[in-house]
């Protein structure tokens, strides 16, 4: 999974198609899916239907460099994954299902080609790739974790490989590979499944070597049909040579002197070959290459000339004879047994595929037609309504069809603006929420022209090509500064405040191709220029200050690939396409030097080492995009489209640094658009990253920082903050108000972007803006960058929700959703996207479900609205079950934080909508109600709360059946078990809801299923590891436990048939918890909170296979400084890491309490006599429970209050231990001062404790018939036997003198006088006090009311009512009197 926060993109592609000039090509094993790699890193899904129809399905970002190969990497037919390597060496591991990266690597070298080869290692399958490329070798690589894990190596004249095919034999266990060299020799490698399981690193030689004299090798095929021949084709020639001793068989020349580029066996006696221009023959064999005839190998040993040539059997040709930039790629599939077709995909430059389908019948000499073709832009061309680009709206020009293009763009998230460069040379500036409502949701808005208000900077001549917003890298510069560059030559400084053009640079001879800011450690004279690189080979410094250029490096011969800044030297070194490095010092302007070779790449290695810190310094998403890239030394600037995706990424996931224990770094942006190109001729495309959990943050803080407080009352705050925690949730009535003002002070420091413009301000601004229509009053007045004044957060919200709601299952909520709530529909089909590893990402292309659709077409017709819901509500959850997983934690988290708000619909003033909008015509009546939220009806607050709980209701539970099961893809168990302790309490509690319904809804098979599935990776524990000094060699068993124990332990709430695992799990979770601290497992991690969490709720299940007191000290320590851990929490804003440690185990101690109240109390008990008995006996060493013991009495006494309150016939049984905790948590010198009554209010509400004030004596019945005396001031205690059944109640004389006891069971009831000589009352020489039974009397049982156990505690009680009188009281009113 990516990182630590839920991240989803959402893209706007706009009209053109991106680029897509395909490299590679590969069909899926279920013929379902086709995949293609571009020249630009991309690589695109198709869907293939049955009847051969194509349609793209998403495009995977993640490589920087052109993709070389494509491989299938997993041979099972459930899961789906594919590999793709890239010139730069990186090679990913994807789910096709839905496009995430599973696992990506780089290595040093360039793969040409991967074979993906299975085998069996007793039952289980394991799965290798096998690559070659530009190394002298071929690697062979674990096919899911992509480790090298050893090399087939050649012995006599190693050389590049060229092409190679795996033979699979089935007689024996042996598999051939067979494999080209770019000289023309055959190597043969043979791997046995021994071999295969080996993980040394030794490699393997060849068996044998063989010159077979073919240069320029295309590609060598092996032929499933005869299992005996192979086709090996050159670019002259193709040749057919038997697989056994490789001798040549047949041989075919190439066609009208045009290249070969490879082929294949489409049955046992035709070949199909094509060539470079994208023509493909098929060609019949003679008979003496096929091994069912006669004569077989009877031309074998003939010179070349002899042999008797194949004949051409039909010819495939393109037919559109377009120009291509580079020869189309072919590729020929034929389907498994379920899947038949025969099929030949060819995909060009332009980003077509071709498919022809072969069937064996036609004999016929004419060409085959091609079946079908399809390029991306016909695919966004057929669509309607078009796909939207970001500011379409605003591009319209009076007579084409097509809006102008956006060429360049840059989001400033401080005031959540986008800015726009377009191909006209204007620059606009638009609020990016408002302008994505419009493209992607209907609403009034579509009726207004020029929506939403924008600002226009005129001032290039033609198209923009960059632009770049300086104060947002680095805050040494004014944030009015805007810097531009286009096609014109210039350099443009804007004011965005007033938008003004500020001043033109004219100093470049070429059009500007790149923006990017130096480093802080540079001169202070440097550190306001920005360095602007120009398509003449020239660079400069340009400073914003001064208005002047500074310093003009233009001597390069070459384009201009990578800069870096050595500031300590005052250098700037510029390195060249050509290899070559120019060294500039940038206040003289002089060229130091200019090198080439070895020193060059050292110089640039050189500056990698300074520059890092400076980078590392702006951890903003928008980290100085430029030095990035630079730091990563890649080729060309056709890769900054990644560089971007890939710094945003991981700067918006910080994947797991966060959980480190350190405070955890939030980035503050809820939204964050990222423009990306695939090419650099395409207009941008805008990508919309929300971050679910900064946008939760955001309208907690917000609603904490509302004026009217009245309206949140107490409970609503515990919901908020305390989230899962009913019990003692840490935040009472009492401290709302205090909270309110710390939440204020922190809020302003804890958000430097500042999120809310201060509340005060903005009232003002408000009121005169109403006014403020003329042009020049807002020229006068500087500040506002604001057109219109709106709530981003909620802006934000409604956007997010309104694409993500299911839209059109649920009339009736739809209804709530529109009216009541004010989200939106959508208009068109939301691309999504998904984040995962390491920045990789996959983009839904616009109607990626078209195909399901297809069907509806015929009724749809009827009104605009139903197509659409067709397409948008039912998409997204169909899609694939990481998507489902991400959406629907996504919208449960958000809806639960909008349902604890107060004002949290998207409708009325709050919204700040500038302009008054005329009210909704269907409500009037509601939108005069919410004239001014403070006033809002409760009434309305309630349909708002009981809306969105449905919201969440609905896609937490009913999904499923609303959309059948065929339509929807469940979420997955593993990730939402990672996500079981989130850092965000309401993403932590949705992922819980959503997990627990799934678990439900696959029922006791699929739940066994999954238990199955996980339980292997549960690590073996020796039984000494439980004890609490773990040793080291236990350390090594770890890295597996964190992965396993989640899924694996929440599944076991509810089934208790699997002992084994039970007491693994068990050992696993309590290794996790008392682990000490260390680099895998940090001190608060989310892997740790998720075990103490389990160990709370499934404590019935593990406790036998646990040591319970390690468990609750460990648990102790964790929370015993959980107050003040907890005060200094700020609303709205996540736990810190140890804070919600604390909070989870608190809540886990509570539950093991009330779990099992005996096995807590008896252990609590334990522990107390252990410290007592130790600190009697001082010399002894303070041992390690003893200190957690005492910082946590206030813990303690908690579970015990929260015990009694819940349990009390628990505590009862086990009083006098009880009571010995109490006396060790509470401070003597208090209860003398206060009394106990005061100081534990919740032990006296029993009849059977007693306290008496003066000489500081509490009085104990047990269950057993005895009494337990303590005395306060020694903390002494003595028992005395009297009963013979468990004592109902004790009670002190008034005077102290007289001790009455009474046991309902041998219903006697007795009194002890207390001696009260002068030295026993003193307690002088410790005496203890004297004890006897002055009398007893029996008195009739008293029945209990009802059978209940809480009624035999309250059966009877003793009063006095004098020093010498007593009444015993019934629970039924009747009175027995006695006297002593």
């Amino acid at each position: 999974m990516a990182g630590n926060s839920l991240v989803l993109p959402i893209v706007l592609w706009g009209r053109k198609a991106p680029t897509h000039c395909i490299s590679a090509v590969l069909l899926t094993d279920d013929g379902a899916t086709i995949v293609t790699g571009c020249h630009d890193g991309q690589i695109c899904l198709w869907d293939l239907s049955v009847d051969l129809e194509v349609n793209p399905r998403a495009l995977l970002f993640g490589h920087t460099a052109s993709i070389t190969c494509l491989s299938k990497a997993c041979a099972s037919s459930d899961k789906q994954y594919i590999v793709s390597a890239s010139e730069s060496g990186e090679m990913c591991l994807w789910d096709v299902n839905d496009g995430r990266c599973i696992e990506f690597t780089k290595l040093a070298c360039t793969h040409t080609g991967i074979q993906f080869y299975q085998f069996s290692v007793g039952n289980q399958r394991e799965g290798r790739l096998l690559c070659h490329g530009h190394y002298p070798e071929i690697l062979v690589v674990d096919a899911t974790s992509l480790e090298v894990l050893y090399s087939l190596v050649s012995k006599i004249s190693p050389d590049w490989i060229s092409c190679m095919s795996i033979i699979r034999s089935h007689r024996t266990q042996e598999d051939t590979v067979v494999a080209l060299s770019a000289t023309g020799i055959l190597k043969v490698w043979i791997v046995t499944s021994e071999i295969s399981g080996m993980q040394d690193t030794e490699p393997i030689f060849e068996e044998e070597s063989k010159p077979i004299y073919c240069q320029n090798c295309q590609s060598i095929s092996f032929c499933a049909f005869t299992q005996r021949s192979l086709l090996v084709v050159c670019s002259k020639y193709w040749r057919v040579f038997d697989a056994g001793d490789y001798s040549l068989l047949c041989s075919g020349p190439s066609e009208n002197g045009q290249t070969w580029t490879g082929g294949d066996f489409v049955s046992a006696d035709k070949v199909i070959i094509w060539t470079e221009n994208g023509q493909s023959y098929i060609y019949k064999l003679p008979a003496s290459c096929l091994p069912a005839s006669d004569s077989f190998r009877s031309d074998v040993g003939k010179a070349v000339e002899n042999l008797i040539p194949p004949v051409q059997h039909s010819l495939l040709d393109r037919t559109d004879k377009e120009l291509l930039i580079c020869p189309p790629v072919t590729r020929f599939f034929y389907g498994c047994k379920e899947y038949f077709h025969k099929l030949l995909i060819q995909g060009d430059s332009s980003g077509r595929l071709n498919i022809w389908n072969i069937s064996d019948t036609s004999d016929k000499q004419e060409g085959l037609k091609m079946t079908t073709s399809i390029s991306l832009q016909e695919a966004f061309d057929k669509l309607n309504p078009c796909p939207a680009g970001i500011i379409d709206q605003l591009s319209l020009i009076p007579n084409s069809n097509e809006p102008l293009k956006v060429t360049a763009s840059v989001y400033i998230p401080a005031h959540g603006r986008l800015v726009c460069g377009r191909e006209d040379g204007s620059i606009v500036i638009v609020p990016a929420t408002q302008t994505a409502i419009v493209q992607l949701l209907q609403g009034e808005h579509m009726l207004r022209r020029g929506w939403p208000p924008h600002r226009t900077l005129r001032g290039h001549r033609n198209k923009v090509t960059c632009l770049l917003y300086p104060h947002q890298v680095s805050a040494r510069y004014d944030q009015r500064y805007l810097i531009s560059g286009g096609v014109d030559f210039s350099v443009i400084i804007w004011d965005i405040f007033s938008g003004e053009m500020k001043h033109i640079f004219c100093v470049h001879g070429g059009e500007i191709t790149q923006l990017l800011v130096p480093p802080e450690s540079c001169s202070a004279r440097v550190q306001h220029c920005i360095c602007s690189v120009a398509s003449d080979h020239s660079v400069g410094l340009l400073s914003l200050r001064e208005k002047k250029c500074i310093m003009l490096a233009s001597r390069h011969l070459f384009p201009i690939h990578v800069i870096k800044w050595r500031p300590s030297d005052d250098y700037l070194v510029v390195g060249c396409s050509d290899g070559s490095v120019y060294v500039w010092q940038m206040d003289t302007g002089a060229l130091d030097r200019c090198v080439m070779g070895i020193t060059a790449v050292e110089i640039l290695n050189a500056c990698d080492e300074a520059v890092p810190a400076a980078v590392d310094s702006l951890s903003h998403p928008a980290v100085n995009l430029k030095q990035a890239m630079t730091r990563r030394s890649l080729a060309a600037l056709k890769n900054m489209a990644h560089h971007k995706l890939q710094t945003l990424a991981t700067n918006l996931l910080a994947s797991e640094a966060s959980d480190k224990g350190n405070l955890p770094k939030y980035s503050h942006n809820s939204l964050m658009v990222q423009a990306i190109k695939t090419n650099l001729t395409d207009p941008d495309i805008h990508v919309l990253f929300f971050d679910v959990e900064a946008l939760i943050i955001q309208l907690l803080t917000e609603e904490a920082s509302r004026p009217n407080t009245a309206l949140i009352s107490p409970e609503n705050l515990q919901k908020a903050s305390g989230g899962s925690d009913k019990g003692g949730s840490f935040l009472t009535g009492k401290r709302a108000a205090v909270l309110f003002q710390q939440v204020k002070e922190t809020i302003k420091e804890n958000i430097k972007e500042h999120l809310l413009d201060d509340e005060e301000e903005d009232e003002e601004i408000m009121r005169q803006r109403r006014e403020e229509s003329d042009p020049e009053y807002r020229a006068s007045k500087s500040k506002p960058l604001t057109l219109l004044e709106y709530n981003l957060t909620m802006d934000t919200a409604k956007l997010f929700m309104s694409c993500l709601h299911a839209w059109g299952l649920n009339e009736v909520l739809d209804e709530v959703c529109l009216d009541r709530l004010g989200m939106l529909k959508p208009h068109c089909t939301v691309s999504f996207g998904l984040l995962s590893r390491g920045g990789h990402m996959s983009l839904m292309l616009p109607g990626y479900n078209q195909a399901a659709r297809k069907l509806s077409h015929g009724k749809a017709e009827v009104g605009r609205k139903l197509p659409a819901t067709e397409g948008v509500g039912k998409g997204t959850y169909g899609v694939s079950r990481a998507v489902t997983t991400q959406h629907l934690l996504s919208i449960i988290s958000l809806a639960n934080t909008l349902m604890s708000m107060t004002n949290a619909t998207f409708i009325g003033d709050h919204m700040k909508k500038g302009p008054t909008r005329p009210p909704r015509p269907s409500t009037p009546d509601l939108s005069k109600a919410r004239g001014s939220p403070p006033t809002s009806s409760n009434i309305v607050q309630g349909q708002i709360k009981q809306g969105w709980s449905q919201l969440a209701a609905m896609h937490c539970v009913m999904l499923p059946d609303l959309l059948g099961l065929d339509k929807f893809r469940p979420p997955l168990l593993e990730m939402l078990a990672r996500r079981w302790q989130d850092r965000c309490l309401e993403v932590r509690e949705a992922a819980q809801a959503l997990l627990l319904a799934e678990l439900r809804r696959i029922e006791q098979a699929g739940r066994k299923e999954a238990i199955d599935a996980w339980a292997p990776y549960l690590p073996q524990y020796m039984d000494h590891v439980i004890s609490p000094g773990v040793s080291a060699e236990a350390m090594q068993t770890i890295p597996t436990a964190p992965e396993a124990s989640g899924p694996e332990a929440k599944v076991q709430e509810e089934e208790h048939d699997l002992v084994d695992d039970d007491i693994t799990t068990g050992k696993a979770l309590t290794f996790l918890l008392l682990q000490p601290p260390s680099p895998k497992l940090p001190p608060h991690s989310t892997i740790r909170r998720t075990a103490i969490d389990l160990i709370g709720r499934g404590f019935t299940v593990w406790e036998p296979y646990m040591d319970v007191s390690a468990v609750l000290m460990g648990l102790l320590e964790l929370c015993a400084d959980a107050e003040k851990q907890l005060a200094n929490i700020t609303m709205g804003l996540p736990l810190s890491p140890a804070a919600d440690s604390a909070r989870s185990a608190r809540h886990a101690l509570s539950l093991i309490a009330t779990a099992r109240p005996p096995a807590f109390i008896t252990t609590i008990a334990k522990e107390v006599h252990r410290h007592t008995a130790l600190a009697a006996n001082t010399q002894s060493q303070q041992n390690i429970h003893t200190t957690t013991l005492a910082r946590a009495k206030g813990e303690i006494l908690r579970v015990i209050e929260i015990l009694i309150e819940k349990m009390p016939t628990d505590v009862v049984d086990l009083l006098v231990e009880v009571m010995d905790i109490i006396m060790y948590c509470l401070e003597g010198s208090l209860v003398k001062k206060k009394g106990l009554q005061e100081c534990f209010p919740a032990i006296c509400r029993f009849y059977m404790v007693s306290y008496y004030e003066r000489n500081h004596r509490i009085a104990v019945g047990a269950r057993h018939g005895s009494v337990a005396l303590y005395d306060i001031r020694t903390g002494k205690c003595q028992t005395i036997h009297g009963h013979k059944g468990p004592i109902t109640a004790v009670a002190f004389a008034p005077d102290g003198r007289y001790l009455a006891t009474y046991s309902n069971t041998d219903s006697h009831i007795s009194f002890w006088q207390m001696n009260t000589s002068l030295l026993g009352s003193i307690g002088m020489l410790n005496s203890a006090p004297q004890l006897r039974c002055v009398k007893t009397y029996q008195v009739p049982p008293v029945q209990p009311a009802s059978p209940g156990s809480h009624n035999a505690l309250r059966l009877a009680r003793l009063i006095w009512t004098s020093n010498r009188n007593v009444i015993l009281m019934a629970h039924d009113g009747r009175e027995h009197r006695f006297m002593v």
